[in-house]
């Protein structure tokens, strides 16, 4: 008889590993495991002792995934996924009418996420699945009902966008407000530390748009951190870590809420923007139609509120 034995990690000390490498804190994942902060450090620590190698890069106020860990970090998230889907359907929990939804780690994380409670309180018994990638899915082929692509309106054939994106540096509030480092004008951003995405597939989000458009060419900063997904460029910009190029509108709520701040009121049109795309397959599929009802409501809404951020 065959047998295998997995050598695996215990789950918790992935739950806790996944929860701070997408959250880049310690203490924010324990409150989110219901964990003290020396209990999260401690899981992570027995998890890189049982890998042989560190999963992260403790710096001061900073915390970053080691090469190590940004490719644990996508099998786990991708893992744990497939487990809660799979536990989901053994509980018969997981309701016959579904909406699948394919989009950018960063609109999901960002934007889209945030808001699906209010549509799943209006809408009980829909099961809505999405799948977050920078890679283009074929919607028919992959069984996905809708998408939104982030892309350039001559790929979309133009087709109206769901947002239109500026861009414009943003910050936390504590370090635009450091007077040893003043953020004036443009030109002050020399002096501080700046998030670039470093991933292929998403080669677009670049400062190099930004900072020409206000005539700095052959810029040098005090420093750079590279993150290959949006969504943690982000939370390090949140935590104070850099400054970030921020896009609009996936930031706008981090903006209103003060997690934020745009520090030069000079953003810059991008070329590219979020477009609704819908599989021929769903056909006249009810709850798809009402999300998508629901995906332009809360765009129209959103548009609405607070046009222009506020530094």
């Amino acid at each position: 008889m065959n047998s295998r034995r997995w050598q695996l990690p215990p789950l918790e000390l992935l739950l806790a590993f996944e929860a701070a490498a997408r959250q880049l804190s310690f203490t924010k994942a324990g409150e989110e495991l219901f964990l003290t902060q020396s209990a999260v450090s401690r899981q992570i620590q027995a998890l890189e002792a049982s890998l042989g190698g560190k999963l992260f890069e403790r710096r001061t106020r900073a915390l970053l995934l080691t090469e190590k860990g940004q490719l644990l970090y996508k099998v786990v998230q991708q893992v744990l996924q497939e487990l809660n889907d799979a536990t989901q359907k053994l509980r018969g929990s997981v309701a016959a009418r579904t909406v699948t939804v394919t989009t950018t780690p960063g609109f999901a994380s960002l934007w889209l996420i945030p808001r699906l409670n209010g549509y799943l309180q209006e809408h009980p018994g829909i099961d809505v699945r999405i799948s977050a990638s920078y890679d283009s899915v074929n919607l028919e082929r992959d069984g996905v009902d809708l998408a939104i692509r982030y892309a350039k309106a001559a790929a979309m054939g133009g087709q109206r966008p769901l947002f239109e994106e500026d861009v414009i540096p943003v910050c936390s509030p504590a370090l635009a407000a450091d007077a040893a480092r003043p953020l004036r004008e443009p030109a002050d951003l020399r002096a501080h530390v700046l998030l670039h995405m470093d991933d292929p597939r998403a080669s677009w989000i670049d400062w190099n748009l930004w900072l020409h458009a206000h005539g700095l060419r052959d810029f040098k900063s005090a420093g750079a951190l590279q993150f290959s997904q949006y969504d943690q460029l982000v939370q390090a910009a949140v935590n104070g870590q850099g400054i970030a190029l921020g896009r609009l509108p996936l930031l706008r709520r981090l903006l209103r809420e003060k997690q934020l701040v745009a520090p030069f009121r000079k953003a810059v049109v991008s070329s590219r923007g979020y477009y609704l795309v819908r599989s021929a397959r769903t056909g006249s599929k009810q709850e798809v139609a009402e999300f998508e009802a629901w995906l332009l409501e809360e765009t129209r809404k959103d548009m609405l509120k607070d046009e222009a951020p506020k530094g």
